[in-house]
Order: C-alpha cells, then structure tokens, then sequence
C-alpha cells in the first residue's frame, strides 16, 4: 500500500516562494517555503488603475472569472440594525470657536494653543442678510431666489440684529497703479494698503504692510537714514517721531497676530467725527462756481469726451471720484448723462459693476445702444430681454431691480453705483413707490446717482435719503437751460406773439397783441380757427407765399414760421391719440424730404421691416407709417407699434423726420431735441378729468425744444385754437414753479409678504424709511435727546404727598384734565356747527379765553371773514393796567384750581378800576357762547377805540357807548361770579351728534366728583398740586415723545394691520406672522398676487388648456376698453375669475380696507379676451384688428405683459409642485411670443 499524500491545508504550505521581481508584474518560483516576497523595486513607479475602468474590465466586460454556482460570497448582505432615534439625530450647531497655534516668531516652534471666536459660522442666502454669507447657486446668482434673504439694506441699525448686518466699507485712495483701485471688497472687513510708504495714515481698516515691516532692520536703511539726517529743520528721529511708526514693534507669538492687534491699534486712523448736530445731509454745491483746478484734481479721468463738460457736471464727477452720492437736478437736455456715463467709467475701472435703472422699458432700450456704443461692456434686462448679464453695466427698470433686492441676487455683491434716471416719475401713483422700496433696500456699499429735471425741493428730497442711509448726499442744480427758450401764442393770422422770452421776462404786451389779433380774425372770418372740417381726398389746398406755406384747414401750426430756415424739425405734442392720427393724415400732399433723404429713408425702413414676417409687413399701420415716413411725418403714441416707435425715434434723430405729432411719452427722458415745439393746446385729460398743463409737464415736454450747438434758441409756440387763454394760467403754466416731489408709498401684498420672511426685517421699518414719514421722523434724534432729559428731570423731582385727605389728588387731577378737554372737544363742535356761527352776531355777549385774558366777559362788535376762518372783533373787560412795561410787572404766579375754578366759568372780576379793550378773536378763543345779546354801536366803538390808541388822545375819555357795553358787561359778571347761563349746545343750537350728547354727559358726570372731592380741604392741597401737575405734565410729553418715536405713530399702520388680517384669512400667514406656502408662492408673482395665488391654489387654471389660461389671464394686464368676452365660449371661467376677485374684496372690506368690492373687481378688463384666444391659437397680426377695436400698440403691449406673468406663474408653478400648470403656463408663454408682437428692439441689434 502507498500511503496518500494529502495537499496542504493552506496554499502558504506548499513548498514554493514566489518572489516578485520589482514592479514590472515579472514572478519568479523557488522551491522554499514560505509566504511570497518581492525584491527591490525597478523600472517605472507604480501606477493604479483608474477605479471605474477596473470596475468595468471586471464585473461588465469579463464577468467568467465569476463562479455560477457559488455566489454566496459575490454579494454579501449585513443585517441593518432598527434604530428609531436616529431620525430623530440634527446636526450639531456651528462650532463657535477654534484652536490657534501659537509659534515662536524666529523659530517657528509651537508654544501652545489659544482659542479664538469665530464669526459668521454656518451663513447661507436662507439665513442670513449678511453679505458674507457664500453665494449662492450660479444659476441664481443673477435674479436670486424668492426662498433668498435680501442683503441687509442700509439705514436699518435696529439692536439685537447688529451681527447680521455686514456691513462694510469701500474706500477709494490715490495709489501709483495705473488705475485707482478699490480697497475692502463689499463684505469685508479689511483689505489691502497700495499705498506709499511716506503716506502719513493708511485709510482705516486697511493692512499696512509697509508699516508693519518698516520697524524689522532689515538692512539697507543707511541711504535713507543720511537723507532723513540731512534734511533742515529736523532729524531722523523726529521723522521717526512723527510717522505712525515712532512706537517700536511689540511682540507677538504669530504674524497673524501682530497684523490684526497692529492693524486694530496703531494703524487705525481716528475714526470721522459725527455729523453735526443738526445732521445736514443734504448739502447743496453752487453749479456757478468754476472748477478751474478740475485737471488738476482728476488728472486721469475714467472717462474724457470730445467736448469740454459744463461746470455743474465737473462737480459731480468730483464727487463721484470720492465716491459721494448725488443728486443732479438739471434743466431738460442740459447733459445729465454725462454723470451717468463717468459713474460706468468709474465702475469698470475699479472692476465693480453699476445698475442703470430707468422708468419706462423704451428708454432702457434706447440708453443701451447708447451705452453699448461707448463702453461696449453693457447689459440689457428687461422683463422679456436678458442681454449680457454678465456685464459691468446693467441697463433694467426699477422693477426689475427691485426684485433683485428682495431675492437677494448676488448682483448685489460687486454693485458700486445705482443711477436712478428721471427721478421725478417718483410722483406717478401707481409705480412711484417701487423707487422709494428700492431707495430703502440698498445695502450700504452702493452709492447713489439721482438724475432728474429741476424739482423745487431736491433739497428736501436729498435730505431724506442721507437721513435714510447715514450718508450726504450732494446736490447739484443747474440755474439756466443751455439753450435758452422763446415762447409764442398763434392765433392764426400768421404772426407769432412773443410770450416769455429768453431771458424769463413775460411780455404783457405780446399777450395783449395776441387777444386784439384774435378777436378781429374772429370777426373778419365767418368760420373760426381750429373748427373742425371733413377730410376731403387729397388733403387740403396748400397756399404758398415764396417760402411760406400756410394751412388753413389744419387748425395745426403756424408753417408760415417753420418752413424757415430755422423753423424745422418740430415736435408737435397733442394729448390725444386719435388727434395725433388725424393731423397727421390731414397732411397727405405735404412732402418735407428731398430725393436722397426718401432713399435714405426707404432703405431704413426695409432693412428695419425685414425681420418681420409677410403679412405683418402688410399691416395698416406698417403702410400708413411707412407713408407718412417717405414725406417726413411721423407719429409717436402708445398706440403705434413698438417696432415702428423705435423706426420714428431712429429717423427723427438722424433729421429725416421733419414733423413729429406726439404725445406726452415721448418727453420721457428721450434725448431727441427739435428746433421747435408745439403745442396743440394746454389743457390733458389726467384719466379723472381735463385740467391745464402742471408747470412741470409743460418743461418737461417745452425743454425739447432747442438743439445743443445748433439753435441760439429754442421756439415754443401754443396754439390757440378757441379764445386766448387766460394770462394769469398761461403765467402759472409758463413760469411757476414744477411739481414737487411727493410720496406716492403704499403699502402692497408683495411688500409685506417679502419682508414678513425675512425675521429680522419688519415692515414697520420699511414705512418708518418712507418719503412720507420723512417730515414726522426728521426730528428723531431731538426727540431722543428731549425724552433723556425729561427722564433725567423727572428723576429728580420729588413725590407730590398724597396721605391723609390728599388721598383723592390723582383723581383730582385727572378729572380736572378730562373735563377741560370735555369742554373744548364740544366748544370746538359747536365753532364748527352752521347754528352756532350764526349765533355770533354782533351783540353776542362770550366768556373770552386765551392767553391774554381768562374767562373774560366780552360783547362781540363786529364779524369779519378771512381766507381761512372767520375773525369776531370784540370788546373784552379787563384790569386797568397798573406799569406799562412788561419788566416792572411781577412774575406770574400758577394758578391752583379748585372746584369753583372747574366747574362753570368763574368770571374774571377787575380787582381795582376796570378797564376795557379791543381784541381780534378767533372761533378758538371763546368759551362759551351766552344767552345774553346787548344792543351796542360796533361801528362807533371801534371807531373811538382806534383814537384813543393814538399818543394825542391818549387821555380823552370814552364815549357813552362804549361805558354803556362796559358797565352792561360789568353788572353782568357781578350778579353771574360762576359764569351767565350759556347757549346749550343740544337744546339751543340743535347739535345731534353723538360725540356731543355723549361729552355733555361726560361733563356733568365730572362736575359732581370734582365738587366732591377731599383734597381740596387739605391746607396742604396747594403745594402737592403743583408738584403733581409738574410731574404729570412731564409725564404727558414723555408719552408724546415716545409716541412719536414709536411704531403706533406711523400713518399706514391701520392699513398693515388690516392687510396683515387678509393674509391671515386667506392662509398666507399664520398667526405668528410666519410665511405659508400660499404667501411664499404670491412673492413669486409680479402683480396681483393674491388673485393669482388664489387661482392657482383653487385649480381653476389647471383644467383649461395654455391658449385658455392665457385668455383668461389678459383680464388681469389689459387697459383698454372693451366688451368683456362678447358672448365668447370663455365666458364660465371669466365668471369663476371673478368670483375669486369678488370673494379677497369682500375679505378686504371685511378687515377694514377701503377699497369697495366693486372696485376691486372692476380692475379686471376682459376687452382682449377673443383677441389673446386667437392670437395664442396661431392667428397672424394682420387678421386681429378686426376682432378688437383696440390700438396695435395697446394689444401688443398687453401681450407682452401677459408673456411676463406666465412665466411669473410658471416659476409659481414649480415652486408648490405643480407641473402640469407649470408646463401649460411654459407652453402659453411660448405660444404668445412670436411674430411682430415680440420683434426684437431695434436698439438692441
């Protein structure tokens, strides 16, 4: 038998030993036992396969290596513990604070550790305000987030919340870089020092690193320590002394240390002293005064022009390069842009970014071809239109920067300036309060550029935004126009009279030439000027005198004028839009061009229209504009076509258009000056009713006249078409003074809603910040200080003794004060009451009550009537007057009431001889009214009173009339001490309000406690009085003060209370004030939020289809008359919409608001229901105007707004998980943009 030999238990065992042969995988066997080895590596370094290759070779391409029937160790499964408490497990809070190491300075080795705060832990756009908190997604970083918290706005230092305001400092310093640099980034502490290092203080919160280093000998001083030694007048130790680095270097265990301790003591510069006391931040800068060392100052500007800027614009470029705010106030076309282009120099020379903002989309168009052809880095967002928003210079609405702000878009971040264009559209009612909310919401780090026309309180205006921001502001105004303006009344005789001319002088006597011209035209002619004529085919008869023409039927303009040399181009402003239509197709055989400007013209014109499909190019207005552009005319309104505005304004600038009939938008911040301004008539319809032309419409619209270094001066001509208007009106048009501007801020639901998710921003503030609380909240640091020393006084009096019978005095007193009050609340009713100035007639005998005299019988004389209240001339008894100067009379002692004091009128008795005067009274200054008339001669009183006042008859002696009423007014206040019986305000004067019967009640109810009371049995009661009502009259201002320093003073604050309860109701808000999905989703809405959110959360969109919805929706954005749905199968949800908008009515009425049910319905306008139906089914342009008698321009912009709150909704959509709606708004979007009606701005290619 051979004995079995069994394999080893272990591959270990067996008798071999593989040796690995460096690293190029070569394996060689020795017949030794024991485990492998490896020798020496060699050749190339090891390198490891990629994981994911590996993986792939092989579990994926060569998966036979794996067994097929034992796979139990292929896949292993673990068991997994059941642990509940682990949901319940949160991440632990932000560690505060970190472990330091503390080194030796020269050798490096670690002595020990400290700990230091860390600060901003654990920041994100969810949580904080602070601008150090990271950014956030890029694809957010343009338009933020409606989930984001704005940064901190500027202006809002409120206790408690200081840690979450990061502020910051940007500090502009002469450096010798090529360009100036800014120094501390938007959100930082501290920042880089360029500057030299003779430099006396580096600018605060900077790092020196010259400073720091200057104390190490470092070698190489010898040169400089000669010339510090060899300089006259001083050594290099008093160089050393005088320079920031006389202190020697202390030591510290690191450089970061020595950097921050160095940094936050020596380096430091002494902090700005505060503003003076009575905080001027408005500070005006004289525009007269020249800057002849501007060069000098600013020897490398950002930016140069061709023409050498006017003295008002070198001031303002001053201030921007010390990165001031202003405010620029300058006449029409006086080159307020200038400011504006230096500030995006500047901007893109520090590498920072500047917002343009301005009121109208048009004009943002417009400013960003312009801005584009100098600067090249600029960027257009509009509602529709997002244009390289990466750019240094961005060009939007205020809208669209206001939502930036409250979705804290990180923009924000690198914003160094905010241009403000036409700040005087602040008035408009309805858009005015968008630019206060983003006034208030700018953090601290953005400066302000305000341009505006000349408004008379810019001061005013200023002042309110460097109180608002804690910073001055510098105005700067212009006192004249460039281009001075003559203004001229045509009345149709061919001959202008001159008005007002360049020099501001009104001529009365043009004026009156004006008035004779047209009343003998008016009679020598059977049919006046300005009747209107049919349009005949062919247009009317032209009359031409050499080189003048004249139209007779046009009712129009003196041609005979314009056709001058210097009469054309002229703007033509009508304030109508089918007026402007008809005067301009009245003028079918005028032909204002010449062979190669028609050329010019019609080559525009087609490259323009090229970008339009077929049938638009064949529209009515397309055809007719393009007409009337081939002769020079042109028409300007809302109701033309975007695309053919933008070919007018384009061909107006380049001279081609000749004649240019307008509206008032078109005086809107275009740049696009004429020769001459007409002006059809001076009189608007303002959407309620006609009124004249306010002084600041018409040298908004007046100031286009006149061409910057074309035209001497520029012609204004009115027509006047009826009679002459009125001189006084055409002075207070010409020459008065523009409006002011005024608050238009309101509270809205997308306000409230945007700060009520912010915790540590309150709306209160927002209404505190507002330009209509600025004149109440002004005064609130004197207010501070007043209320601190009344504490301080009130702390120092002492407690009036009320033990014992003075038990009773605080009631006392306040029955005192309640009944006086009680007592002038119905005296005041009755002054206001027709009955009771009726029974102040003459003869009426009062009790007198002022300063001057206390209740004090008095005989009205004479009745007499001012522009404001009514004035009783009245002889009143009084004292005998004992030293005639004022100084000699002793000092008057306070009075202590007692019960006879209070209840009735105790009389005022003359204690020696009595005397008698004669007062101007007003409603105010009298008591009471008595039963008692006496028969006096007022006339001849009056008359002996003013003699006697005279030095020559000084002593004679009254006349019988007057001691009769003295001795009647005498014997009467004798036998009544506690007052004659009185006129009751209910029986006799026949007072029905409530307010009254309730007050006389009232009274008679305090008459019988204050009758008795004990106090006043205390022989003590005199004394404890006066201190009590000391104390109690501090305590009352006290209250005032704090009232008006407190939120309860706001004027809007009812409103919020009340639009906080309808978001309550509505489940926006819960009780806390905390923000629900519904009011998170209306953030999200550009306008009416609450409709629309209410809509969305009912489902009443979701079940139509995108062409519906977007139908449906156009009630929501449409201006314009119209049928509501005409019978249109629509007609179910156009009534589900409305009993939405009928069910927040009445929820609004219900809390209080005033706006009725009715009004609030009433906003919806169904007009273009059937025309969006059509338009989103494929319908061309052409084939709309005959379902909607709407203007072109009307429905074009009503589409576009409806494109804009679709997206609005879908965005709305995806926020509370809807994506069906989300993707049906997507598709009604994309169905409404197409064609002529979202042709891209001309201004834009």
């Amino acid at each position: 038998l051979f004995p079995v030999v069994l394999p080893p238990p272990d591959p270990l065992d067996l008798p071999l030993r593989a040796v690995e042969l460096g690293c190029t995988g070569r394996w060689e066997l020795l017949n030794l036992p024991g485990a492998p080895e490896s020798s020496l590596p060699h050749g190339l370094p090891p390198c490891a396969p990629d994981l994911q290759q590996e993986a792939e070779q092989l579990f994926l391409s060569s998966p036979a290596w794996l067994p097929l029937h034992g796979v139990e160790h292929s896949a292993r499964k673990w068991q997994r513990k059941t642990d509940p408490w682990s949901l319940l497990a949160v991440l632990g809070a932000p560690v505060p604070s970190d472990l330091q190491a503390q080194r030796h300075p020269t050798t490096g080795q670690i002595l020990g550790y400290k700990e230091v705060l860390l600060e901003n832990t654990n920041l994100s756009a969810t949580t904080s305000l602070s601008l150090r908190r990271p950014p956030g997604p890029a694809s957010q970083s343009l338009w933020g987030n409606p989930t984001q918290y704005p940064f901190w706005p500027d202006g809002m230092v409120e206790e408690g919340v200081l840690n979450l305001q990061g502020r910051c400092a940007v500090t502009l310093i002469p450096c010798p870089c090529p360009t100036d640099l800014l120094t501390i980034p938007p959100g930082f502490k501290k920042g880089m020092d360029f500057a030299p290092k003779d430099r006396p203080t580096p600018a605060p919160g900077l790092l020196s690193l010259s400073y720091l280093l200057e104390p190490l000998d470092l070698g190489g001083g010898d040169e400089d320590e000669n010339e510090a030694v060899g300089q006259p007048g001083g050594s290099r130790r008093d160089a050393v002394s005088a320079s920031p680095c006389s202190t020697p270097l202390a030591r510290a265990s690191s450089l970061e240390d020595l950097v921050l301790k160095e940094a936050s003591t020596a380096v430091s510069a002494p902090e700005a002293p505060e503003p003076p006391p009575q905080e001027q931040w408005a500070i005006p800068v004289d525009a007269t005064s020249p800057v002849g060392d501007f060069y000098r100052l600013i020897p490398q500007p950002a930016f140069q022009w061709a023409f050498e800027p006017d003295v008002f614009q070198k001031q303002a470029i001053l201030h921007l390069e010390r990165h001031d705010s202003v405010f620029v106030a300058a006449h029409t076309s006086a080159g307020k842009t200038v400011v504006a282009e230096y500030a995006i120099a500047l901007a893109q020379k520090h590498m920072t970014r500047t917002i343009y903002t301005s009121p109208i989309k048009a004009l943002s168009n417009q400013k960003f071809r312009d801005f584009r052809n100098t600067f090249g880095d600029v960027g257009l967002l509009t509602g529709d239109v997002q244009l390289h928003p990466e750019a240094s210079c961005l060009i939007m609405t205020t809208e669209i920067l206001r939502s930036m702000l409250y979705s804290g878009s990180d923009v924000i971040r690198d914003l160094e300036w905010v241009i403000f264009d036409e700040v005087h559209y602040i008035n408009d009612a309805e858009r005015g309060v968008v630019w206060e909310e983003v006034l208030i919401m700018l953090p601290d780090h953005v400066s302000i550029i305000l341009l505006s026309a000349t408004v008379p309180n810019a001061l005013e205006f200023a002042d309110w935004i460097g109180r608002l921001k804690r910073r001055q502001i510098y105005v700067i105004s212009t006192v004249t126009r460039p281009v001075p303006l003559e203004h001229y009344l045509f009345t149709g005789n061919r001959e202008l009279f001159l008005l007002l001319d360049s020099r501001g002088a009104f001529h009365t006597k043009g004026y009156y030439a004006a008035v004779e011209a047209k009343k003998e035209r008016m009679s020598k002619h059977a049919q006046t000027f300005g009747a209107k004529q049919p349009t005949h085919q062919g247009g009317p008869a032209q009359v031409r005198t050499g080189r003048v023409l004249y139209l007779p039927e046009l009712n129009l303009c003196p041609f005979s004028f314009l056709l001058q040399d210097r009469g054309l181009p002229v703007v033509v402003f009508t304030f109508s839009r089918g007026r402007c239509d008809e005067q301009a197709s009245g003028l079918t055989s005028l032909d204002l061009t010449t062979s190669s400007e028609k050329s010019e013209i019609h080559l525009f014109l087609q490259r323009c229209l090229a970008r339009l499909r077929g049938s638009d190019r064949q529209l009515p207005q397309v055809l007719h504009m393009s007409e009337l552009l081939n002769r020079g005319l042109g028409v300007h309104h809302s109701g033309i076509l975007p695309i053919l505005k933008e070919i007018v304004e384009m061909l107006f600038s380049r001279g081609l258009v000749k004649v240019l009939f307008a509206t008032e938008t078109f005086a809107m911040g275009v740049n696009m000056p004429a020769r001459t301004v007409v002006f059809d008539s001076m009189r608007k319809h303002d959407g309620s009713t006609f009124r004249d032309l306010l002084p600041g419409e018409y040298v908004q619209m007046a100031g286009r006249a006149g061409r910057r270094g074309l035209d001497p001066t520029g012609t204004v001509i009115l027509l006047c078409k009826g009679r002459v208007p009125e001189m006084a009106d055409l002075h207070r048009m010409m020459m008065g003074k523009p409006s002011q501007l005024q608050s238009q801020f309101r509270l809205t639901y997308t306000m409230i809603l945007n700060l009520l998710r912010v915790d540590a921003l309150r709306v209160e503030d927002m209404m505190k910040r507002s330009f209509s609380e600025f004149p109440s909240r002004k005064d609130s640091k004197a207010h501070e200080q007043a209320l601190a020393e009344l504490t301080k006084r009130l702390g120092s009096l002492e407690e009036p003794d009320m033990t014992g019978q003075l038990v009773d005095l605080p009631e006392y007193y306040g029955w005192g004060e309640e009944l006086t009050e009680t007592q002038h609340m119905i005296q005041r009713r009755i002054m206001e009451s027709v009955n009771g100035l009726k029974s102040l007639s003459a003869g009426r005998v009062v009790v007198v009550k002022n300063q001057e005299h206390r209740n004090a019988l008095g005989v009205i004389l004479q009745v007499s009537s001012n522009s404001t209240s009514r004035v009783f001339t009245t002889l009143v008894l009084c004292d005998k007057p004992l030293s005639q100067d004022p100084q000699n009379r002793g000092p008057a002692t306070p009075e202590v009431p007692y019960p006879d004091d209070l209840v009735g009128f105790k009389l005022f008795l003359p204690e020696g001889p009595c005397d008698h005067t004669v007062v101007k009274l007003q409603p105010g200054d009298m008591a009471a009214i008595t039963t008692k008339v006496l028969r006096v001669n007022g006339e001849k009183i009056l008359e002996d009173f003013s003699k006697r006042q005279q030095p020559k008859f000084k002593k004679d002696p009254p006349l019988a009339a007057v001691t009769t009423a003295v001795q009647e007014l005498l014997r009467l206040a004798q036998a009544h001490p506690a007052g004659p019986p009185t006129l009751d305000p209910v029986n006799d004067l026949q007072l029905k309000d409530v307010s009254v019967v309730e007050g006389g009640l009232r009274a008679r109810k305090l008459e019988e406690l204050i009758r008795g009371a004990q106090c006043v049995h205390s022989p003590r009661f005199p004394a404890q009085y006066l201190k009590l009502r000391e104390r109690m009259q501090i305590q009352k201002e006290m209250e005032r003060l704090r009232f008006l320093l407190s939120d309860q003073s706001l004027l809007l604050l009812p409103e919020y209370h009340q639009r906080v309860e309808v978001l309550r109701t509505l489940g926006y808000v819960d009780e806390a004030g905390t923000v629900k999905l519904a009011g998170r989703v209306a953030c999200a809405m550009s306008s009416h939020e609450l409709l629309l959110t209410e809509l969305m959360f009912d489902n009443a969109l979701s079940t139509l289809r995108p062409e519906e919805i977007a139908a449906l929706l156009s009630g929501l954005v449409c201006q314009s008359p119209g049928d509501d749905g005409n019978g249109y199968l629509l007609n179910l949800g156009i009534e589900r919409v409305r009993a939405v908008a009928k069910r927040i009515g009445e929820v609004q009425v219900a809390c209080g608001l005033n706006q009725t049910v009715e009004e609030f319905v009433g906003e919806l306008n169904f007009g273009l229901v059937e025309v969006v139906y059509e338009w989103a089914r494929g319908m061309p342009f052409s084939e709309l105007a005959g379902l909607s008698g709407t203007p072109e321009g009307l429905v074009v912009r009503c589409i576009q707004r409806l494109a804009e709150m679709c997206r609005s909704l879908r965005g709305a959509a995806r926020l509370v998980g809807e994506p069906v709606l989300g993707a049906k708004m997507e598709t009604a979007a994309t169905l409404l943009r197409r064609d002529i009606v979202f042709a891209a701005s001309l201004y834009t290619q």
